[in-house]
């Protein structure tokens, strides 16, 4: 069976550059080209050697290399950009910008089914994160109140983090939560975002990579659940196992724990 051909698209990026690697290392995947913002030249330097085409025109990447997966890893309106090109080659996609919004979604829905692609969005490649997505969403029902606190580095473009705010959506979505209003609140903004009852706070500061900490509550008790990334080579298995079923499923998945049958 011959390998599943890959182009990275944001391949200088942080993420872009472990998602190479990473591809790199598979007998089952190849990756044939990169793209990039700003121009970098003709070719990008593979880590264990070798080197593939890189430009900062898409259409003309996927034109010359005829790939059956994208990976985009930029930003929402990047990546919005990118799909409708993508999609016009009919290759597959695997997402992981960070922004989309549901109106996004609803969009890559309608496309994946209209060019018969398969587009899978993650708002987080990493397992724990996932496994913690989902005892979240076991757990909140028993509870009346959630705060989720997230914390990355400082130059990250958007807060929250489309991760939490997944968490938020996935259990607000199904029960209106308690959030207490404080008659007086010395410094505005201080009780932080709120979705449907559950409140959401951000941390940005330099040292962190990503990390997800839910605080639930009722009555006399607190339940604290909490993932931390603590570097980017703990995404890979997520994106490699997303590479690899996104080929074999047209249509739209969103969320790791999706792709995975959690």
């Amino acid at each position: 069976m011959p390998p599943i051909k890959v182009v990275v698209q944001g391949a200088t990026g942080k993420m872009g550059m472990e998602t190479v690697s990473a591809v790199c290392r598979q007998d089952d995947l190849a990756l044939v080209g990169a793209t990039c913002l700003r121009e970098r030249g003709a070719t990008l330097a593979l880590p264990g050697g070798g080197e593939v085409p890189l430009s900062t025109n898409l259409q003309e990447m996927l034109e010359r290399t005829r790939p059956d997966v994208m990976v985009e890893f930029t930003n929402a309106a990047a990546c919005m950009a990118s799909v409708s090109v993508a999609a016009a080659y009919s290759v597959n996609m695997v997402l992981g910008a960070s922004g989309l919004t549901p109106e996004h979604l609803r969009q890559l829905d309608a496309l994946a089914h209209d060019k018969n692609v398969g587009i899978v969005v993650a708002p987080n490649f990493a397992l724990g994160a996932v496994v913690l997505k989902k005892l979240v969403e076991q757990a909140a029902p028993y509870f009346d109140y959630v705060d989720i606190i997230e914390a990355h580095h400082e130059a990250k473009i958007d807060a929250p983090s489309g991760f939490a705010m997944a968490m938020a959506r996935s259990i607000g979505d199904r029960k209106e939560f308690t959030r207490n209003h404080t008659e007086k609140e010395n410094l505005p903004g201080t009780r932080g975002g709120e979705y449907h009852g559950v409140t959401v706070h951000s941390i940005r500061m330099p040292g962190r990579s990503a990390h997800h900490e839910v605080i639930m509550g009722a009555a006399g008790q607190t339940i604290s659940l909490r993932h931390d990334t603590l570097g980017r080579d703990c995404y890979m298995p997520g994106v490699l196992c997303c590479i690899r079923e996104v080929v074999k499923r047209p249509g739209l998945v969103v969320g790791l724990e999706n792709v995975l049958g959690l």
